[in-house]
């Protein structure tokens, strides 16, 4: 039987799905932003979101297994050292999870310049 759980719904969305099935969650993570004045404080304020959007299920980074991130106006000579930096902050240096980082126009709205969504697998 598979079980749903819904965490900080929204208008329109959900900020985390959680799939139960037998002694598994798959936690299915929103695109989470955040606030800052430049890409790097961005980057960091999202991966504090998505770190507590991870404990609100008992989880953690290790339990991520797919990441997708969006950059406004990518520059991979300046903006991929500044989120691999980040990202090596709160992953580690192994056992990163599948990920996929897409340059874009823009986001949801004007000041956002990163969006990471996720997905962690718990046992």
């Amino acid at each position: 039987m598979i079980e749903k759980e819904y965490i900080e719904p929204n208008e329109g969305f959900t900020q985390t799905v959680v799939v139960k099935t037998g002694n598994f969650k798959t936690l299915y993570i929103s695109g989470q932003i955040g606030d800052g004045a430049n890409l790097e404080a961005q980057t960091i304020a999202t991966f504090q979101n998505l770190e507590k959007q991870l404990a609100n299920s008992n989880a953690t980074f290790k339990d991520v297994v797919k990441m997708n991130t969006y950059i406004v106006n990518f520059n991979p000579e300046i903006d991929l050292p500044i989120f691999r930096k980040v990202r090596k902050e709160f992953l580690g240096i192994e056992n990163y999870p599948a990920s996929t980082l897409v340059g874009i126009q823009s986001l949801g709205k004007n000041e956002w310049l990163i969006e990471i969504e996720a997905i962690a697998v718990v046992e």
